[in-house]
């Protein structure tokens, strides 16, 4: 195995040249932990851990490596000879697609999802996840990361034929035009698709809810039961079987970002994913009487001409305005100080809660001394 069999091209080839200096290596991140990371150097996996400028210095969560980045390494030797050979990241390459999305509650950082994807599998269920409006913020969220999108119905044997027609025919209605592939984890219907959909040396992601059948789409691809699946609870929701993001090595020859389900879809700051998924309206707008038209009462307004006429779903149309007042809050509420702040903030925090710790355990010995 090679770097170029995980991926690196000539485009990353050259931004390697640029930003890592001649000590330093390029490797990819294969997992983040919440206290290291895991990266691939194209013969082994090696832990690696980050450089303090990463949280002073970062002005955004961006910033910061995730599933799928190429990074730069210096390599160090273990301290004792019972550890194992460890490395730091002194820089993240520039990426060429990046998914990320709102962090979840009332936080308004990003949450990084994968970068250097080629493709997104966004995999829904036929029968209780489904729904076109989830559908469309899947695919802002794709389309900003400049992310080809594959759409995967599952869960295919528990839905009659005509219904999964109708399905289909809703989201033609909908205006959106994706590849689609059929699946049924239990009768094996589609995965050869999926298996011929995976080319060498690309990288994929699956993206959606918990219990949509990620975990069992993944064991078929291995061709083994390495992922965990458990069954959907009894009100339909998901139950989380994956617990992080990891980049794994397929026989076929590409790799395959597995990640938690999504409980919740919140959209971040976006323009090009609401413009290619929405372009249906942002056309129709092109045609109101006046450019700055609100869509409301103005006359000469075709929006509330195709929504009167059946020929803009009047839904469709609501969840656009939904999401893109979403992407306008988080833009005004999500100050560069302020990402700045709350970066340095980190380090800082753990710092003294490590402090805090030695005091206490200086606290106690003392203590038992005096007794």
């Amino acid at each position: 195995m090679s770097l170029s069999d995980i991926g690196l091209d000539s485009w990353f080839e050259e931004h390697a040249k640029a930003f890592c200096v001649e000590s330093q290596s390029v490797a990819r991140v294969v997992a983040v932990d919440r206290d290291r990371l895991v990266v691939h150097n194209g013969y082994e996996e090696l832990s690696a851990e980050l450089l303090g400028k990463f949280f002073y210095g970062a002005e955004r969560a961006t910033a910061f490596p995730c599933v799928g980045d190429w990074v730069c390494l210096e390599h160090h030797d273990a301290k004792t000879a019972s550890a194992k050979p460890f490395a730091s990241i002194h820089t993240v390459l520039p990426r060429k697609t990046l998914l990320k999305r709102k962090a979840s509650g009332y936080d308004d950082e990003f949450q990084l999802l994968a970068a250097n994807v080629d493709t997104a599998l966004i995999v829904m269920a036929c029968d209780y996840d489904f729904h076109v409006r989830k559908l469309e913020r899947f695919l802002v969220l794709v389309n900003e990361g400049k992310v080809e999108p594959v759409l995967i119905l599952t869960k295919t044997d528990l839905m009659h034929p005509e219904d999964i027609e109708d399905l289909l025919f809703d989201i033609e209605d909908a205006g959106i035009h994706i590849k689609t592939i059929q699946l049924s984890n239990k009768t094996g219907e589609g995965v050869d698709k999926v298996k011929a959909l995976i080319q060498p040396k690309k990288t994929y992601c699956m993206i959606g809810s918990s219990g949509v059948g990620k975990s069992s789409l993944m064991n078929q691809l291995l061709g083994s039961e390495q992922f965990e699946t458990q069954e959907v609870s009894a009100n339909g929701e998901g139950r989380h079987t994956t617990v992080r993001r990891h980049l794994i090595l397929l026989e076929q020859g590409g790799m395959l970002v597995d990640m938690p389900g999504v409980r919740e879809l919140a959209i971040a700051e976006v323009s090009e994913g609401i413009e290619e998924s929405f372009e249906d309206i942002l056309e129709l707008a092109l045609s109101c009487r006046f450019s700055n038209c609100g869509h409301s009462n103005e006359p000469g307004c075709a929006i509330v001409a195709a929504i009167e006429n059946d020929k803009l779903d009047i839904d469709h149309y609501d969840n656009y305005l939904k999401i893109q007042k979403e992407s306008a809050h988080h833009k005004t509420t999500y100050p560069k100080e302020r990402r700045k702040g709350k970066n340095a903030s980190r380090l800082a925090e753990s710092k003294t809660r490590n402090k805090k710790q030695r005091l206490t355990e200086a606290q106690l010995k003392e203590a038992k001394l005096k007794h």
